[in-house]
């Protein structure tokens, strides 16, 4: 799966960037349909197989579903092109940063 690098900044004040990223978060999430929120938990649990981490997070944005993986580390490479390969035939793209691996989940 091909990714892209994306160049972002660690927010200024953490404690605000995450309280505003969980009010957009519950704000956002009655945009989707259930299948397209089934199909994000579905690829946390996924990802959560194939990567060490410090945690995944789903964020519901206004025209995508981001799933986050937090600081990750390869664990069954395998597994993780199968995954990956899967995402491609869905339309799913990759971006990473210096925090961690973001699949973005288009909505339908």
């Amino acid at each position: 799966m091909k990714s892209t690098y994306i160049k972002t900044e660690k927010a200024p004040n953490p404690f605000w960037a995450i309280r505003d990223a969980q009010m957009r978060n519950i704000a956002n999430q009655s945009r989707f349909t259930q299948k397209e929120q089934v199909t994000a938990e579905r690829m946390k649990q996924g990802l959560s197989m194939v990567y060490s981490h410090k945690g995944i997070f789903i964020n519901y944005r206004e025209k995508f579903i981001a799933i986050k993986v937090n600081n990750p580390t390869i664990k069954d490479r395998k597994n993780l092109r199968l995954l990956e390969a899967d995402y491609v035939a869905q339309g799913i793209t990759k971006k990473e940063s210096a925090q961690g691996i973001i699949y973005q989940v288009k909505k339908a």
